[in-house]
């Protein structure tokens, strides 16, 4: 358990590369996906991604990680701004949480300043592009490793 790490990502990530690249990026969700793969073997991990457009959805992957998973990766894109019920989740998964955002969320809209998944998350990471994945994954290894 302690070495299993779920990457969940919330909506519009299923087209990474193809939209707004000028703030997002070329890379797609399944170069990302097989980043964090190899990145995980190297780490000594074991990664699980799911990506959803729903935010029940997204609950119950959060809430699919108890018990199996030792840390939680997740870009909860618009859903960062708006859901307590994504806060609720985090809050009831005993693992590490790593918030993980492709842009500057604090140099955009002045309503993107906000996180509720922040109160949970263990860090947060954003502005490094789809880099930040792989800064997420190396820092939940430091913090799983105790």
């Amino acid at each position: 358990m302690p070495g299993i790490v779920h990457i969940i990502n919330g909506p519009n990530l299923n087209l990474l590369g193809q939209r707004q690249p000028e703030i997002y990026g070329h890379e797609t969700l399944e170069d990302v996906q097989r980043a964090c793969q190899a990145l995980a073997g190297d780490l000594g991990l074991t990664v699980a991604a799911v990506q959803s457009n729903h935010e029940g959805a997204l609950v119950d992957a959060i809430q699919a990680a108890r018990g199996v998973a030792g840390g939680i990766v997740i870009n909860p894109a618009a859903y960062t701004h708006t859901s307590v019920a994504i806060l609720d989740a985090l809050n009831a998964f005993e693992g590490r949480v790593i918030e993980v955002h492709l842009s500057n969320i604090h140099q955009r809209e002045a309503f993107r300043h906000h996180s509720y998944v922040s109160a949970r998350a263990d860090a947060v990471i954003a502005g490094c592009g789809v880099q930040g994945y792989e800064l997420a994954l190396m820092r939940m290894a430091r913090l799983l490793a105790g």
